[in-house]
Formats: structure tokens, sequence, C-alpha cells
């Protein structure tokens, strides 16, 4: 799996597979819920157009593989131009981001990760896109639960 600490899924992925093997009496089985990923893909094209500028959070700072990782279908289809976190407080630094924003003009800013601890201030991307004209889109596939029960 691409995260670590999930030993726990794999046990509970392959006894679901063995059942559903069982169940339907099939040689294969895949029990893995469609992901967020395809979320995401639908949002860029009804958003944006191939070749247009997007904003995204870097894979190796937190971000998902479709905001802009060059070997998913958003890197090879949209001009990602990545935002990361301060390399001191590895916190998201929206100064650096609106400097970024209002360089690049993106068509859409996709706030969101998969793999960031801290909390992301929603209304500052917000602020952000409508100061450069652009699209926001958040992503929570990774926070759905929390957003749900208002944590």
């Amino acid at each position: 799996r691409y995260y670590g600490g999930t030993e726990a899924v794999d046990v509970v992925e392959n006894l679901a597979i063995e059942r559903a093997k069982e169940l339907f009496g099939a040689k294969f089985a895949n029990v893995q819920p469609h992901s967020g990923s395809q979320a995401n893909a639908a949002a860029y094209m009804a958003l944006i157009q191939p070749g247009d500028t997007v904003l995204g959070m870097d894979l190796n700072a937190g971000g998902h593989l479709t905001h802009g990782a060059s070997v998913n279908f958003s890197g090879k289809t949209y001009h990602f131009v990545p935002y990361g976190v301060n390399s001191e407080t590895e916190l998201l630094d929206y100064d650096e981001i609106l400097k970024i924003a209002k360089q690049v003009q993106p068509k859409l800013i996709v706030a969101g990760a998969s793999a960031y601890s801290r909390l992301i201030d929603f209304a500052k991307f917000r602020e952000i896109a409508d100061s450069v004209g652009a699209k926001l889109m958040v992503d929570m596939a990774h926070i759905a639960g929390l957003v749900a029960t208002g944590a």
C-alpha cells in the first residue's frame, strides 16, 4: 500500500476477499471501494479543460496523486503547479500559496490532502482563489468523516 501503518487494513481486506470468493464461488474478488480519485477526475472534467493551470498540494508535502503527480492522469492532462509546506514549520504557508497563485493565475485551486495531518484553513484558500479569479475545489476525501462529525 502507498501509506504506511495500514497493515490491519490488509488483514481485513484479505478476509473480505476470501469471504467474497466463497460467497460468489469465484476464483478472484476485489473488495476495494471506489476512491476519491474518480470524484476528483469528475470535478476536473466539469470545471477545467485539458492543459489548464491548476494549483495543488505537492505529493511530498501530503498532497494526493490526483493533485498533479506526473504519474497520474491529473499531471498528464492538466498543468499542475505544486504548493507545499514551509520547510521549518511543516505547515501550509498561505502567503507563499498566494504568491504562487498570483504568478501562475490558475483556473482551479485544489485544497485538501491525503497525508497532511494539520488543519487546513479552507477560508484562506477561498480568499486566495477569489483574489486570482480561480475556482476552488476542496478534496475532503481523507477528512470527510471528521467533517461529518464536526471534529
